[in-house]
């Protein structure tokens, strides 16, 4: 497993599915599906099609599921990236810190341009938390 900064990054890539977190979630809190839908205000045939991947997970649902599901920092970020793999875009966390900051997406493009490795990416962030502590 590779951990940086105390977070787990094994689940995209061992292929976990969104779907296949979510219910694993949820039954780790004993809710049915269709407790889950009422909580969310979804209907269970909804959430039953997220959790076998025949439907994307909408942003409000997203939103919603750290706080229902009792959910860490690491869990949710987890959750984010799961879904936005299970619909090919950004997680959904990410966006607004990308747009605002005009650095972030120099350094993006640069390390893009530069074909920076998980090891490159992993050092920098180990500086970065350095720096804060």
């Amino acid at each position: 497993m590779n951990v940086v900064n105390g977070e787990r990054r094994n689940a995209v890539k061992n292929n976990t599915t969104f779907g296949e977190f979510l219910v694993k979630k949820r039954l780790e809190h004993n809710l049915s599906a269709r407790q889950l839908a009422i909580a969310l205000d979804y209907s269970p045939v909804y959430i039953c099609d997220i959790e076998k991947g025949r439907k994307p997970v909408p942003d409000e649902i997203l939103e919603q599921l750290p706080r229902l599901l009792l959910l860490d920092e690491a869990e949710t970020n987890e959750m984010y990236d799961l879904a936005a793999k299970s619909r090919n875009t950004i997680s959904a966390d990410l966006p607004d810190y990308i747009m605002k900051k005009d650095i972030v997406r120099a350094a993006l493009r640069t390390a893009k341009k530069h074909n920076v490795t998980d090891k490159q990416w992993e050092d920098f962030i180990r500086r970065i938390t350095k720096d804060k502590e």
